[in-house]
């Protein structure tokens, strides 16, 4: 009877293990011991120690080596490890790509960007639906055969289309929002209800300059560093914790028309960085800053 061919590293299923909970002495011994005893190989593992908040957090990537493993089994069984230690925990698998909404508006360098890193392999999700409030953008989104919700957006109907947009949400089972330089401002209603799972581009470094034509006041101060910030969005507008920043050095000879290209470029990198980051688990929320294993 022929032997059954192991599995190839593209073929077997990794799986990410995160792991937040109060510092103590013994818990990376506990996580490692019981996934070696269950058969498990781990490929990559960072932890980080916050002393100030006295919070431990912990990133895992391992896959089963034994076919008397599964999944289930490890979440039952995990369960006792986690309750001693207090854990805040999950676990995910690599098979099924994470499924994403992505909101934009006229602008469609970050939209455009993202999916073409999607096509290059470089973001591992499913595009939901697009929602956008102008359909500037319907064409470029139709083009890759995603659903395209337009929802223009009032003073009258504000709230009426934020339901809609939370329901798009909810029936798509989008476990990430996007917000591609979707100039719309989220009541505070919508970003609790997307505590965690909506990332914004901001187009500036902040903390930076606020308000309308930030590339102009930039340019009216004289700045030599410009930048963008991928942040999750709360009800503090662009207060939410920081994911990824981009910047880049300029000079007297930059235009704000130069600004505005360089900062094009800056918000793609340090939005589908944030994206790529999220998606592959790799994001903490610590309090109002965040713990990022890149």
């Amino acid at each position: 009877m022929p032997h059954a061919k192991p599995s190839t590293a593209s073929e077997r299923e990794n799986f990410v293990v995160k792991i937040t909970c109060p510092a103590a002495t013994g818990i990376v011994a506990a996580v490692t011991t019981f996934l070696a005893e269950r058969k498990c190989y781990i490929s990559e593992m960072s932890q980080f120690d916050d002393e100030e908040s006295r919070r431990f957090f912990m990133r895992a990537v391992f896959h089963f080596t034994a076919q008397t493993s599964d999944e289930a089994t490890l979440r039952r069984e995990f369960a006792a490890v986690a309750e001693r230690f207090q854990m805040q925990w999950n676990l995910y698998g690599s098979r099924r790509p994470m499924r994403v909404v992505i909101l934009a508006s006229k602008y469609d360098h970050c939209f455009a960007d993202l999916l073409y890193r999607r096509h290059k392999g470089e973001l591992d999700m499913e595009i939901a639906a697009a929602v956008s409030n102008h359909l500037d953008l319907r064409p470029m989104a139709e083009r890759e055969g995603i659903r395209f919700v337009y929802l223009p957006v009032t003073k009258e109907n504000k709230a009426a289309q934020e339901r809609e947009l939370l329901k798009i949400v909810e029936e798509t089972g989008a476990e990430l929002v996007v917000l591609a330089r979707y100039m719309q401002i989220l009541s505070d209603d919508l970003c609790r209800a997307l505590s965690g799972r909506a990332i914004n581009i901001h187009h500036s470094f902040l903390p930076g300059f606020k308000g309308a034509k930030p590339y102009h006041q930039a340019y009216e101060r004289g700045v030599k560093l410009i930048g963008a910030t991928a942040h999750y969005v709360t009800s503090d507008l662009d207060e939410g914790p920081i994911i990824e920043q981009e910047v880049q050095r300029v000079d007297h000879t930059y235009s704000p028309a130069d600004l505005a290209t360089v900062g094009r470029n800056t918000e793609t990198v340090a939005l589908s960085s944030a994206v790529r980051y999220h998606l592959q688990h790799r994001v903490f929320l610590n309090d109002a800053r965040t713990v990022v294993f890149k």
